[in-house]
């Protein structure tokens, strides 16, 4: 028997399919196990195939401040609706302007759809600022039997002090009068945009009555006409009825005092009159919400940017010597109070806010602070809700035209490559399922949602996977044309039809990455499914079809080359030339091993 040249090994040595088809398969298992063990076994849908909220959100500048509803502004809030909406976990939420001053907010139906709706026009102003004086929630009326006279300072609940309780009588504020007026009138003169209130630890307050717009002692400055309007606002503010909460600190700048109003507890409320902004919401850093396992309390913590620390530090360190209640800062979003805790050391770095917060409610405090403040307020035109009938109409016609799809390429498939479709169908079947587990997977672990457009994706990706079965079948088929047996011609195809399949997948990679980096919306739904079809391309090509293409190879209905195994020799035209010399060089040197031959 002649020696085999040299460089040249069997054919059947050249790979091993059973390792490729194992790692496949294990992977498909672990997939598909996940899947049910986590729950999902369906992709979460988006808003035009489940349904869901529309919002429509009008912008609305303060006054004298008509210019900020502009271009600029409102390309950043809608920046940070979508992070804050996004960051909750809700999946495919469209965030888009509509006409110069509304915002439109599609977040489709899903387990925190309705946190989303809370957050999505929460302006999330968020400011620290000195408690001048605090009692109870509702207008200030006559002393009462029973009740003490003298005022509440019981602020928000914190890790300093407590809450009051549901059974407590509103008082009047009367032991603070004289010291909350010296405290306003030097707010109401700092000269600078974030002034220090001087507070009450300068002298002793006096007692009196219900704080008026005079009436102080001759040792404190007689307040002037804004400080005796915010002492009435402040005296008359009646926290119980929503609409004054809502508009108690309506159009007040960060720099001028303001009155405002604080939940503690489930319809308890306490009001505020509160000194000028010393630290805004642009100086925190990061905030999240956790559990403050010592006290067993849910907590928001924030860290403070470099200038942020600077000013905590020096409001802190300025309020550590007061008395109370001027010893304790307002932590104020949107107007509202949200912690009031007392100040006793200086602190810079980081602070806290606590109060009745739940897991829910910290978390969301914590998102909305992270992603910033939106740079205008919002109004809610009107919130809509979205069925999913005419998208399960278009889903159904998207199917058919998918079905059809797939039904021509199978039957050309057939028509032309007989026996060899079968691994192209059994190729699309992989792909088929990887993808479906996928997508079920992607939904709670990064939010994906299956819209219209990424069914659209999916059904081109049709085309993309079979004509990587067209490159390698043709390829193989070539080899047989040039006179060789199947198997060699299997080994030999595969190198040059990797390089063309490598080639045109990364191309299509590349679109759909750059289609989804330059989009928003529905279009980045298309280019991430088809993204992810083509690189699943790659993974059942490799693993899948080259093995069972290999496997098959080696069986009698392929190797002898059927009439309809799609690899009929005379068929496909192979030249006889070839293989007449080829046996005949072959007999000259001995009997031929049917393996190399």
């Amino acid at each position: 028997m002649a020696a085999p040249k040299k460089g040249r090994r069997p054919a059947g040595g050249q790979s091993r399919p059973g390792r490729a088809l194992a790692l496949i398969l294990i992977a498909m298992v672990a997939l598909t196990g996940g899947m049910f063990w986590s729950g999902h076994t369906t992709p979460r849908l988006g808003i035009d195939l489940a349904g869901g909220t529309s919002i429509t959100l009008k912008a609305k500048a303060e006054p004298g401040q008509e210019s900020a509803v502009n271009e600029t502004n409102m390309n950043t809030a809608v920046g940070i609706i979508e992070r804050r909406v996004n960051g909750l976990g809700v999946s495919e939420a469209e965030v888009q302007t509509q006409g110069k001053e509304n915002i439109i907010v599609n977040i489709p139906r899903g387990t925190n759809e309705k946190q989303a709706r809370e957050q999505v026009g929460t302006t999330a102003q968020l400011y620290f600022r000195p408690v001048l004086a605090v009692t109870n929630g509702g207008p200030a009326p006559a002393p009462t039997a029973g009740s003490s006279g003298s005022p509440s300072t019981t602020p928000k609940p914190s890790s300093s002090a407590s809450g009051p309780t549901a059974g407590e009588k509103p008082a009047t504020p009367s032991a603070t009068g004289s010291a909350q007026g010296r405290a306003l009138t030097e707010a109401l003169k700092a000269p600078s945009p974030t002034p220090t209130p001087t507070g009450s630890a300068s002298g002793t307050p006096k007692a009196s009555g219900t704080p008026k717009a005079s009436g102080t002692p001759s040792a404190t400055p007689t307040p002037d006409a804004a400080t005796a309007a915010l002492q009435e606002k402040y005296t008359s503010l009646n926290c119980l009825d929503p609409k004054q909460r809502t508009s108690a600190g309506q159009g007040v700048k960060p720099s001028e005092p303001t009155v405002a109003c604080g939940e503690d507890a489930p319809g308890v409320w306490s009001k505020y009159l509160l000194g000028p902004a010393e630290v805004e919401g642009r100086d925190v850093d990061d905030a999240k919400g956790q559990l403050d396992q010592q006290r067993g309390m849910w907590i928001v913590t924030m860290d403070f940017t470099d200038a942020g620390s600077k000013k905590f530090q020096a409001i802190t360190g300025k309020l550590s010597s007061q008395a109370d209640p001027q010893n304790r800062f307002a932590i104020v979003l949107d107007g509202e109070v949200v912690s009031a805790p007392s100040v006793r050391q200086t602190l810079s770095a980081s602070a806290e806010i606590s109060g009745n917060f739940n897991q829910q409610s910290a978390q969301d405090l914590g998102n909305i602070l992270s992603y910033g403040a939106l740079p205008l307020t919002f109004e809610t035109q009107s919130v809509d809700t979205v069925t999913a009938a005419l998208g399960g109409e278009q889903l159904e016609a998207g199917l058919i035209a998918g079905a059809i799809g797939l039904g021509l390429v199978i039957i050309y498939l057939v028509a032309y490559y007989r026996g060899l479709s079968l691994i192209a169908i059994l190729s699309l079947g992989v792909s088929a399922l990887l993808t479906y587990v996928i997508m079920a997977l992607l939904g709670p672990a990064i939010g994906f949602a299956l819209n219209l457009p990424a069914v659209c994706g999916a059904i081109v990706a049709i085309g993309i996977t079979a004509d990587s079965f067209i490159v390698y079948f043709e390829r193989i088929r070539d080899e047989l044309r040039e006179g060789r047996t199947l198997r060699p011609a299997v080994e030999r195809a595969w190198p040059r039809a990797r390089r063309t399949i490598l080639v045109s997948d990364f191309v299509s990679f590349l679109a759909a990455a750059v289609l989804f980096i330059v989009t928003v919306g529905k279009v980045q739904g298309f280019a991430f499914t088809l993204g992810l079809t083509t690189l699943l391309d790659v993974v059942v090509v490799f693993l899948f079809t080259k093995p069972v293409m290999t496997l098959l190879a080696r069986t009698k209905f392929f190797g002898d080359g059927h009439a309809w195994s799609g690899l009929d020799p005379k068929r496909l035209g192979a030249k006889p030339p070839l293989r007449r010399t080829r046996r005949a060089h072959a007999s000259a040197a001995g009997p031929v091993d049917p393996k190399e031959a």
